[in-house]
């Protein structure tokens, strides 16, 4: 059975308590327009992303997944794509932006459910609605769940915080080359491009 999105139940105090959803009732949950993730068993709901984001979400998938294909590295993939990255209870989250390399997709397979580990690289572009607290708890996770390079992209800033480790953190501006490192050899993008 599937579990309504905003069902609540209340406890023996009379408060409300949410009601733990597992990573297979949020994949069985309507395709009605409102992305979900799920946190420790917690439904969270945000609306659609903005045009901006939106337009820079695409500036970076087009050349990372032309070079990943191209190289044969991996897959690369959008915006919707869970990654169920914790169990009992479930958290799947899902980056606007994730590659998998093709070592671990031979080892765990394509799935069409949720990818059942995390990605190597994570991208989070930021909207105008996302909190500090909301994207350093995400980053927080990422990062714990085996995540090897996470970028935050921040539209207002025209920067991007590339992330190792919480403790592991370099801020690139526009003048600034995005590589991808030893977790996605050989891709460069100048940050210019990104924002243009």
């Amino acid at each position: 059975m599937t579990p309504d999105p905003d069902s609540a139940i209340r406890n023996s105090a009379g408060q409300v308590a949410a009601i733990a959803v597992t990573a297979d009732q949020l994949f069985e949950m309507p395709r009605d327009g409102m992305r979900r993730e799920l946190v420790r068993g917690e439904l969270r709901q945000m609306p659609p992303t903005g045009f901006e984001p939106g337009k820079i979400v695409v500036r970076i998938t087009s050349p990372l997944d032309r070079h990943v294909d191209e190289n044969r590295l991996g897959v690369v993939v959008g915006a919707e794509t869970g990654y169920l990255i914790a169990r009992d209870p479930d958290t799947v989250r899902a980056p606007d932006v994730s590659f998998v390399c093709q070592r671990r997709l031979d080892e765990v397979g394509v799935t069409k459910k949720f990818f059942p580990a995390a990605p190597d690289l994570a991208v989070e572009v930021l909207s105008p609605s996302d909190t500090v607290f909301d994207v350093d708890e995400k980053v927080g996770e990422w990062l714990a769940s085996g995540v090897r390079l996470v970028w935050v992209v921040n539209p207002k800033r025209r920067s991007i915080a590339v992330y190792h480790s919480l403790e592991d953190v370099k801020i690139l501006f526009e003048n600034d080359d995005l590589d991808g490192e030893d977790v996605v050899p050989g891709f460069r993008l100048r940050i210019a491009d990104i924002f243009t």
